[in-house]
């Protein structure tokens, strides 16, 4: 069964679009890196709240890709511009549409 890993994150006031564009900014070699999917919400009733949601062939492909130079290189960029309020959550994921 495939890694779920589902998190939130909030910026600091007026610094949500740029988090969202560095999240989305190392997207590239995610697929090659074991990654089924890979999306960055953010929330209709709260400016500065983001969600990111994740499907991973495992969690050991998931910690790899924290290694990766675009990823490592993103999360700095972005830590400053965060408050250090987080949510995070593992799944086993069973199924879904758009899944292997």
């Amino acid at each position: 069964m495939a890694y779920g890993y589902v998190a939130t994150m909030r910026t600091k006031t007026g610094n949500r679009d740029e988090v969202v564009q560095l999240l989305l900014s190392g997207t590239d070699g995610l697929r090659d890196a074991g990654c089924h999917m890979y999306v960055v919400s953010v929330s209709d009733d709260d400016t500065e709240l983001i969600h990111v949601t994740e499907v991973w062939q495992s969690r050991e492909h998931h910690d790899a890709s924290l290694q990766l130079p675009a990823t490592r290189a993103a999360i700095a960029e972005a830590m400053p511009l965060l408050t250090g309020e987080f949510t995070r959550e593992e799944l086993t994921v069973v199924g879904g549409l758009g899944l292997p």
